[in-house]
């Protein structure tokens, strides 16, 4: 059941719930959308009473949830003109007709050569495919640089993998020697690409995010801080 309540002049929808509960339970999602679930001999005033003692809480998750949603990208459409972000600059699409499948950059531009231009699979496919492969060129020459650091620490060079991740740039699996990296990370600058490495390979030495941790990251890269900050700054919705 929809309801509405003003909370400090701002009117509010939820959807209420009547269920089997002891306590009055309060849930807002992504979308800002907010759930409340009550007892069926709630009544109606207690609910208020209790969204209005939340209020503060409310508004600020809801406008933190519509902050977020500045930041989520919208699907591609992969046509001319179009900008795709690769190590912090923004570059643009050309499509045109070929008779191989394939994309690449002058730097200024990036070609995506199709046989159908029309096809929305095949461009999206050839351009997931090309980014991935710059993903992992650029991340192995960076892994590359910064591993003598940890190699003095008996640290082996790890297995690197790729993939798209929700909310984390990249995971360390220190017993199986792994790194992953979300490939979306080629569209940072490289000295964030750096923090996040350094900071994967630290995980080698210091397992969790102890001050030990932020300690021997420190030592490794004293301007982790500015870096995880411009990182921030640039992709906001992600951790």
């Amino acid at each position: 059941m929809i309801k509405q309540i003003v909370l400090n002049g701002r009117t509010i929808s939820y959807d209420l719930e009547r269920k089997n509960v002891k306590n009055l339970n309060l849930r807002i999602k992504p979308d800002q959308s907010v759930f409340v679930s009550a007892n069926h001999l709630v009544a109606e005033a207690t609910i208020e009473d209790f969204l209005t003692s939340k209020s503060e809480y409310i508004l600020k998750a809801l406008d933190h949830y519509e902050e977020q949603q500045k930041y989520i990208p919208k699907p591609k459409e992969y046509v001319d003109g179009e900008c795709f972000r690769i190590l912090g600059h923004e570059l643009r699409l050309k499509v045109s007709s070929a008779s191989k499948n394939e994309a690449f950059s002058d730097g200024v531009f990036i070609h995506l050569n199709v046989k159908d231009t029309t096809n929305y699979d095949i461009k999206k496919r050839t351009m997931d495919k090309w980014i991935k492969q710059q993903c992992q060129i650029t991340l192995q020459e960076v892994c590359t640089s910064v591993y003598p650091k940890f190699q003095k620490y008996e640290v082996d060079f790890p297995e690197l993998r790729f993939r798209n991740m929700v909310s984390r740039w990249g995971s360390c699996q220190p017993k199986r020697k792994v790194l992953t990296f979300n490939i979306a990370l080629i569209e940072a600058p490289l000295s964030c690409i750096e923090y996040v490495v350094v900071h994967e390979f630290t995980h080698f030495l210091q397992p969790n995010h102890s001050r030990k941790f932020y300690q021997t990251l420190a030592m490794f890269m004293p301007d982790w801080k500015e870096r995880k900050a411009l990182l921030g700054k640039i992709y906001p919705h992600a951790l």
